[in-house]
């Protein structure tokens, strides 16, 4: 009999990549489907930036580089975080990984001990409660709802903390919810964790530049706990380089060096070659982020405006990433056909199966009676996917 390990039977497969996958089998046989369940912008990695990976070929940038990345990246990216959010923080103290999502769990791994509890606000990115689980940690979950724009209070936080709270992980900008924490709002919530010294945070700031807002602040930025905060960003969203695989944390020096330590052991360096696209990306020209910003804040002013004018959603004005997440409960209990849309999982499939629209269900980011879309596609595709929306949900009964 073939054993698998109870780590790995305890975790669940994401839903976002489930959904997508439906979504690409039901494309493959021959249905249209528009596919908003996935977080990636549909630009192409600019080109500079290709360049760059190429000439690395030819330079032979081919073999393995120290475990953290190479120094020059690190660099850049010190001498980034110091231009954009005004932190300093030393090469040393970044370890490059294959993705912010190795990053994250490098982190995750690095701090939680068995039993240790994590602050979670929610609804949150599919993938931190079972990097929790994984480390044989304790999830503990804050619920903040649309009526408070998807962002937990001071108050909330507080109650939340026990003996044994070991980490909070805040994501801002928001995926799922593209909600951004404004600096008078982090300050309450750093006026909190300092209270609490065996506390550390993880700042998940990967949608940093997709923000609406005119401004952002890094958690990293405040001096009462910049000692004990990890801040996970990459080159992903920025720059439209999902699949190049290059994320990065900046941390305390022990705990850069715990996270390196621990890389070494079982995926070693990121790629080498995109490692030297990475650099590129930050040393080169900044304009391609604001146009890809600028084209994501205009298409969500054009969702924010389709589903607004459907009726029995309830819809926010997201203030960054790229992505809406309407609260659907109008329509949880109705039926098609005889079969009852009983959650909001439910909702999601017949959106797919009847609207031929991919989403994402609310509950696979630990708050139920939601859909997340994103509007990272074109302005035909948003538009030909809101009317499909609105008609399969008017169908119902």
């Amino acid at each position: 009999m073939n054993r698998i390990s109870t780590r790995v039977e305890s975790l669940s497969p994401s839903q976002t990549l489930a959904m997508s996958q439906k979504s690409a089998e039901l494309k493959a046989s021959g249905v249209d489907v528009i596919n908003l369940s996935v977080g990636e912008p549909d630009f192409n990695t600019p080109d500079h930036i290709k360049e760059a990976a190429k000439r690395a070929i030819d330079d032979n940038f081919t073999f393995y580089t120290p475990v953290p990345g190479y120094m020059s990246l690190r660099k850049a990216i010190a001498a980034n975080l110091k231009d954009t959010d005004g932190v300093d923080f030393a090469p040393e103290q970044i370890v490059v990984s294959n993705g912010a999502k190795q990053a994250l769990c490098n982190a995750v791994l690095a701090l939680v001990n068995p039993g240790d509890e994590v602050i979670i606000s929610t609804p949150a990115w599919v993938s931190y409660v079972e990097m929790v689980k994984l480390a044989e940690g304790t999830n503990v979950l804050v619920p903040a709802g649309i009526e408070q724009d998807f962002k937990i209070t001071p108050k909330q936080l507080e109650a939340a903390i026990t003996p044994r709270t070991r980490l909070i992980i805040l994501c801002t900008p928001s995926n799922p919810t593209g909600s951004v924490y404004s600096r008078e709002e982090l300050q309450g919530l750093v006026d909190v964790i300092s209270r609490h010294p065996q506390i550390t945070v993880i700042a998940d700031e990967i949608y940093q530049h997709i923000n609406f807002t005119g401004s952002f602040t890094s958690l990293s930025a405040f001096p009462e706990i910049a000692d004990r905060t990890v801040v996970i960003n990459g080159v992903s969203k920025a720059y439209a380089m999902t699949g190049w695989r290059i994320g990065f944390l900046a941390a305390p020096r022990p705990i850069a060096k715990a996270c390196s330590k621990l890389q070494s052991q079982y995926t070693s360096n990121p790629s080498s070659i995109a490692q030297k696209a990475a650099e590129a990306a930050y040393l080169g020209p900044q304009d391609c982020v604001e146009e890809m910003r600028k084209a994501f804040e205009r298409r969500r002013d054009l969702v924010v405006s389709l589903a607004s004018e459907i009726p029995g959603l309830k819809v926010n004005r997201p203030q960054g990433a790229f992505y809406l997440f309407p609260e659907v409960s109008a329509y949880l209990g109705k039926s098609f056909n005889g079969k009852v849309i009983a959650t909001d999982s439910d909702l999601a499939m017949y959106l797919l199966e009847e609207g031929h629209v991919a989403t994402v269900a609310g509950s696979a980011f630990c708050l139920p009676g939601y859909i997340r879309l994103s509007y990272a596609t074109s302005d035909d595709n948003i538009r030909e996917a809101m009317r499909r929306i609105g008609e399969a949900l008017s169908r119902l009964q």
